[in-house]
């Protein structure tokens, strides 16, 4: 299998970024169309399990547009083959001091484009050291 190939790491990378200024930003629309419109797709929050693309985007129109702004850190992302790909970051808020927040998502390649089938967003305390 071919690991981080050059030009599909390039375009998950730009995906991922796009998320990031859509999350920052409270462009719901971006976010949903950044998510794979399908029944399969999990979002697993800080306080939520969401099963399905209509829960997330549920969660999405419901949620406070305040306090998204993060710094990110750590940020890794991984392809495998041409239409596979995990990123993992971690983010700090303003918003909740001696906290670290960890995001990882699941992209896949579909006709639409690069797609998140399955994401994880947690807080927790910010590790001593």
């Amino acid at each position: 299998m071919d690991i981080n190939l050059p030009d599909v790491l390039a375009e998950v990378e730009a995906a991922f970024a796009r998320y990031e200024r859509a999350l920052v930003g409270n462009d719901v629309a971006a976010l949903d169309a950044l998510f794979w419109d399908h029944p399969s797709t999990i979002r697993y929050g800080g306080t939520e399990n969401l099963y399905g693309i209509e829960a997330i985007r549920a969660f999405r129109a419901a949620r406070a547009a305040v306090g998204l702004e993060r710094a990110l850190d750590g940020t890794v992302i991984t392809t495998y083959g041409r239409d596979m790909a995990v990123a993992a970051t971690l983010f700090r808020r303003a918003s909740a001091p001696g906290k670290v927040g960890r995001q990882m998502q699941t992209w896949m390649r579909t006709p639409q484009g690069w797609k998140v089938v399955a994401a994880h967003v947690s807080l927790i305390d910010e590790p001593a050291g």
